[in-house]
């Protein structure tokens, strides 16, 4: 404190000690007289304001936090293409792979992936039920407006995807989702889902949009891992 704010008194050894009160010192220029609304009024709004920031930096640091947690978690997936998989046997013919092939190259051309892959599954019951999935691998910031991308490119392929609704994803996260578009055989569910590590879509002929996300979900938890 400066000597701007002492008050001068003369010097008296005689005079008694002051006395000094239990009651609180005001670091404060407002009369405690005053009427609550006769006082200033900033003070109140500063702290209003300082409880803002602090809540809106408290909650902006844990959805970070929860973000970056749920990245590092996703982001080094890895996809296999097993041989056999929910009563499926992958077909490794040369018109299986043909067509594989030309989904994995056409996918790969609007998202950049770091590994692809294009695959059909046979239904030993049915060769009409077979199953073709196709997708990748790479670090993904915005997972849902990739897999949303990918159904544009459906819609370009083979006729626009109605009824596109969200679908459980299961224990590995990330969003799926499902609708019906239409092909040489008439209608059929497709399906995909996507996170930070990985993206992937699926069609499968002559089964409803039900049967086929829970397929897809079974089929993922099989093919997909994480370190």
């Amino acid at each position: 404190m400066s000597d701007a704010h002492l008050t001068e008194r003369p010097v008296d050894d005689d005079r008694d000690p002051i006395d000094l009160t239990d009651e609180p010192i005001r670091l404060s220029n407002r009369n405690p007289g005053a009427a609550e609304d006769e006082r200033p009024s900033w003070s109140r709004r500063r702290r209003v304001a300082w409880a803002t920031a602090a809540l809106v930096g408290v909650v902006g640091a844990g959805t970070i936090g929860v973000a970056g947690w749920r990245v590092a978690q996703q982001k080094d997936a890895e996809i296999t293409q097993p041989e056999r998989i929910v009563g499926l046997t992958r077909d490794d013919s040369d018109r299986a792979r043909s067509t594989a092939d030309y989904l994995r190259s056409g996918f790969a051309a609007d998202i950049d992936l770091d590994r692809s892959f294009g695959t059909v599954y046979r239904d030993p019951a049915d060769v009409r039920r077979s199953v073709l999935v196709f997708g990748g691998t790479t670090l993904l910031w915005q997972p849902e407006r990739d897999l949303d991308s990918l159904f544009g490119l459906m819609a370009d392929e083979t006729g626009r995807v109605t009824g596109l609704r969200e679908v459980p994803a299961g224990d590995l996260g990330g969003v799926m989702k499902c609708g019906t578009t239409s092909g040489e055989g008439g209608d059929f569910a497709v399906c995909g889902w996507a996170d930070h590590g990985s993206v992937v879509m699926a069609m499968f002929p002559g089964r409803s949009v039900d049967e086929a996300g829970g397929l897809l979900r079974i089929m993922r938890e099989q093919m997909q891992s994480r370190p």
